[in-house]
């Protein structure tokens, strides 16, 4: 009897002996930190002993300025002379800048008139006579602020831009959806686009093209080309095997698959691509106009520069019209794929589409006849001398002196001092060996140790660039935005996922910021707070929020319902369904929105340099100003890496995803 008793307990002490193995092996982030622990042990006495501590070693740095400075002294000697400029680059600049002017003047001969009523047209024949009513009126608000000329500026650089873009990113996706190797070379590229703020985009563009329309045309069809080739491929690759079984079977060559069947099975996902390539792309419009693009953007530009508020937002609203307009017209007509056709049968297909031509015809007709290529003059409302009667009355009434919070300015100056200015002060401290540490951690713990790799590389090349300084000052306004916009984001999620009535008045509110260009957000927090750091950190939270708010409420509301009634029946509060049932289950998308929100802050904390905030975006600015390109693109592979590692340390691998689920 004794002996029965004292057989289990043998199974017992070994697993009590084998506990820690066991427990690290339950616990893969314990055990990768554990490890990395045991090497940093070894390692970073003697890295200290050899480089010290502090700021990045100098004995570490490479001076890229006088390469860099010999290969734009190059550049700009040979860009008239040399046969790759005048055959290959210098075609591609007079083509970029012919179809420019060549759209241009078709809008101007279509007229206001002509312009105002194919847009209306186009919303009608698309998604309803709602939608054309708001095209016409966006478009007369255009022309009723005066900007009808940047406007069409703008509209023009547009159209070539998203046409390039989407043949590129067709091709693109293309390869990708029909290839499995292409497919596994052009991911972790379009990746590592995808996360890149705008202003990465402009140099290397300059330094070949130089300042002008070719360059800003062409920064925007790179910037806006991959979600085309994303969604192409993954409409392709998810194709119903089912139907490209039966055409094969139907003995269906491979092109005639292609276009029977693929293509037709994957129209959603190339709509929702032009929509995300259209958006992207008159971002980059307004951002390219610091090089040149002309157009509203330039308005804008030039208005934040002698901070004319009233001028700034003059040429923003039209952007954010445009914006609109361009957003709501291609996601109806994604929506109406596989739906049937509305309306009298006389004006569907082919007829409803020879009327709206018929009638722009008729009207740009009139208009020209009539002297109405743009719009006249005495027709314009001007709201710059208000708006800044406005600013001046919000700057001595609520810049200062407001009674308990101070005022806008006694805002930002706390929060500069008190959260930017401390953060900034630790993270130049920290030896600059302990930053590639935690990195490394944060890395390797949510991902793999290529990830790790990856992060820990990108970190030290800002080093290696001379940056590490700025770099850090760049990096503490992006986290204490992010912090700011996840706590925001969340508790407006939290709220949105319980109450239906919540999230159907933040719908609206959502969609309108979304389609903003990140140049738009300036305007409001320079009238708020004037320029410096906090401003621009307050635009990043204002432009990250709406996709914060989006992904984190759909996660919570996506929770399986059988779980949250389980939770429910037990008699759990509503707090803790939230803290144990809906977080964990959620957490994929919880980790999508922190992603999301470092990306997006990271982009306009960099376009902030126009507003002050100084670090790489302010040397970015500074180079692209002084033709000092050297400087510039120097910042600019510094933002590239920061970029990449924010990505990689907020980003679990599908792998890791596997893992949890």
């Amino acid at each position: 009897m004794a002996t029965a008793q004292a057989t289990p307990a043998r199974p017992a002490a070994a697993g009590a002996r084998r506990g820690p193995l066991a427990a690290l092996r339950d616990r893969p982030a314990a055990a990768k930190l554990l490890l990395l622990a045991l090497v940093a042990a070894v390692v970073v006495p003697v890295v200290h002993g050899r480089w010290g501590g502090g700021i990045w070693p100098e004995a570490l740095t490479a001076d890229l300025s006088a390469p860099l400075g010999e290969v734009t002294d190059w550049i700009v000697s040979n860009r008239d002379s040399h046969p790759l400029f005048l055959y290959f680059f210098g075609h591609i600049s007079n083509a970029v800048v012919l179809s420019v002017r060549g759209v241009y003047l078709v809008l101007l001969a279509l007229g206001w008139a002509g312009v105002t009523v194919f847009a209306a047209a186009v919303a009608w024949r698309v998604a309803g006579i709602r939608l054309a009513l708001t095209a016409g009126l966006s478009f007369l608000l255009c022309g009723l602020l005066g900007m009808w000329v940047p406007t069409m500026q703008t509209l023009a650089l547009m159209v070539v831009a998203v046409l390039a873009s989407v043949v590129l990113g067709l091709l693109l996706g293309l390869a990708a959806g029909l290839s499995d190797r292409v497919f596994r070379i052009l991911r972790p590229v379009l990746d590592t686009m995808q996360v890149l703020p705008a202003f990465a985009y402009l140099l290397p563009v300059v330094l070949v093209f130089g300042i002008g329309v070719p360059g800003a045309v062409l920064a925007t069809v790179v910037y806006a080309a991959p979600p085309m080739a994303r969604l192409t491929a993954l409409g392709l690759r998810g194709a119903d095997s089912g139907v490209m079984e039966a055409v094969t079977s139907l003995g269906a060559t491979g092109r005639q698959r292609l276009l029977s069947a693929r293509l037709p099975l994957a129209r959603k996902e190339l709509l929702l691509g032009l929509n995300q390539t259209i958006m992207m792309a008159l971002s980059m419009a307004v951002i390219a106009s610091v090089i040149g693009a002309g157009g509203l953007g330039d308005r804008v530009y030039q208005a934040l520069s002698s901070v004319d508020v009233g001028a700034a937002l003059a040429a923003g609203i039209p952007i954010v019209l445009l914006a609109v307009v361009l957003d709501r017209t291609t996601e109806a007509a994604g929506r109406r794929i596989g739906t049937e056709p509305t309306g009298p049968a006389l004006l569907r297909g082919w007829r409803g589409w020879s009327l709206a031509a018929a009638v722009t015809a008729a009207v740009a007709v009139v208009g020209r006849a009539t002297d109405g290529q743009v719009w006249p003059d005495d027709l314009t409302v001007a709201i710059a001398g208000p708006v800044n009667t406005a600013k001046d009355w919000m700057v001595d009434h609520l810049y200062t002196g407001v009674p308990v919070v101070g005022g806008t300015a006694d805002l930002a100056s706390h929060f500069t001092s008190g959260v930017l200015n401390p953060l900034r002060s630790g993270l130049t401290g920290l030896p600059w060996w302990s930053v590639l540490l935690i990195v490394a951690a944060l890395a390797w713990t949510i991902g793999t140790w290529r990830t790790a790799a990856t992060a820990v590389l990108a970190m030290a090349a800002i080093g290696v660039l001379g940056v590490w300084e700025p770099s850090m000052d760049t990096l503490s306004q992006v986290l204490a935005a992010v912090a700011v916009t996840l706590v925001i984001g969340f508790g407006v999620a939290v709220g949105a996922a319980r109450s239906e009535r919540l999230e159907r008045l933040l719908r609206p509110v959502l969609d309108v910021f979304q389609t903003m260009p990140q140049f738009v957000y300036l305007i409001p927090v320079v009238a708020l707070f004037g320029v410096g750091r906090a401003p621009a950190a307050a635009a990043a939270v204002v432009y990250a929020l709406p996709a914060v708010i989006r992904i984190t409420t759909q996660g919570l509301r996506g929770v399986d319902p059988a779980a949250m009634e389980c939770a429910r029946s037990l008699g759990a509060t509503p707090g803790q369904q939230l803290r144990q049932v809906q977080i964990p289950l959620a957490r994929p998308s919880l980790l999508l929105a922190v992603n999301q929100a470092v990306v997006l802050v990271l982009a306009v904390v960099i376009i902030g340099g126009l507003v002050g905030s100084g670090a790489l975006g302010y040397e970015v600015v500074l180079g692209l100003a002084q033709g000092d390109l050297a400087t510039g693109l120097v910042a600019g592979a510094a933002i590239v890496c920061l970029g990449l590692m924010l990505d990689r340390v907020t980003q679990p691998t599908t792998r890791r995803q596997r893992q949890e689920s």
